[in-house]
């Protein structure tokens, strides 16, 4: 028996292997597109049993090859550009590849964990797991609150576990294949290493330079996520997946920067002081965001902690110190 895992060679999914292979756990089927070669590098170090092309492995399930020998599929693979514009290519690699996935695992009564996105919550100010608060603003997000929607439609009859998790701004180890969608931490890493600064935004939205704010979480936390609910079959729903703590962008820079001097030898600095050094610098506010940019984002984990995870999620310091530490071994 397998486990599936699709975005296999991605950033989350390459982790989610990983945290298989930690429990012992090496019949895993790994699944993904690999037109960027580059991501076969998250793979280097995990065990799997199989990689099938994600189109092959549609084929596949459709001709009944899986049949009776998939334990669960943990449905990661997704196009995650928020600046993709083709909406079709959009609309059938996240909505109709995952709705296929997600017709095979009720037919076959298969666990199906699948990545949704905070997106769905567009510019609103609720992040609660309720339609009146959802509007999403791309087509990246609109894919992924389409499939929530069909998830909630089929919940009163559902034959195995369903679960949706909303991610919010994930950051950590394996990610760097992404390039500009990688995320702010992993920048923010780059930039002090190259330039020996940090550049943020100035205020907007009423939030002073740096102080607006999002909900980041670390790639460790969503996979113990993951496999709380791969270990907890009777739990199914849609839950955001944050640390429920909104934290300023001043303060993610400042831990990325202080981890990197700490790597170097430096003593820690004081916020303060990192500007007033000029290692944290502000620019100005882009045009082009203004109305467009999540200056707030914090989830509500209330749904999340009713299925009986309980464990504390890292903090910004916390976090990424671990990932700016991972980040230098690789370096």
């Amino acid at each position: 028996m397998y486990i599936v895992v699709t975005g296999a060679a991605g950033f989350i999914g390459s982790n989610i292997v990983r945290a298989l292979n930690a429990r012992g756990l090496t019949d895993i089927i790994a699944v993904d597109n690999l037109k960027n070669g580059d991501k076969f590098r998250n793979l280097v170090d995990c065990e799997i049993a199989h990689y099938i092309d994600k189109e092959d492995f549609i084929e596949q399930i459709d001709a009944g090859d899986f049949d009776g020998e998939i334990d669960a599929i943990l449905h990661q693979g997704a196009c995650s550009d928020t600046m993709e514009r083709d909406g079709r290519y959009m609309l059938d690699n996240n909505y109709q590849y995952s709705l296929a996935l997600l017709d095979y695992c009720q037919i076959e009564q298969v666990p199906f964990i699948y990545a949704s996105s905070a997106s769905v919550y567009g510019a609103g100010r609720v992040f609660k797991e309720s339609r009146e608060f959802e509007g999403p603003l791309n087509v990246y997000g609109y894919s992924k609150f389409l499939f929530d929607q069909i998830v909630r439609r089929r919940s009163a009859d559902l034959n195995a576990q369903v679960v949706g998790l909303r991610y919010f701004n994930v950051y950590g180890t394996r990610e760097g294949h992404k390039g500009r969608m990688a995320s702010v931490a992993f920048h923010h890493f780059h930039q002090y290493r190259e330039h020996g600064k940090v550049k943020l935004f100035e205020g907007c939205d009423g939030y002073g330079n740096g102080e607006q704010r999002r909900d980041f979480v670390s790639v460790e936390d969503v996979v113990k996520v993951n496999l709380h609910f791969l270990d907890n079959p009777g739990k199914s729903g849609i839950f955001n997946l944050g640390t429920g703590r909104a934290q300023s962008f001043n303060e993610l820079a400042a831990a990325n920067v202080n981890a990197c001097r700490r790597q170097e030898g430096k003593p820690v600095l004081t916020l303060e002081q990192l500007v007033a050094e000029g290692i944290i610098e502000y620019i100005p506010f882009p045009e082009a965001l203004k109305g467009k940019y999540q200056s707030y984002t914090e989830a509500d984990i209330s749904a999340l902690r009713a299925t009986g995870y309980q464990e504390e999620f890292l903090n910004v310091d916390q976090g990424v110190g671990r990932y700016i530490d991972w980040l230098y071994k690789q370096a």
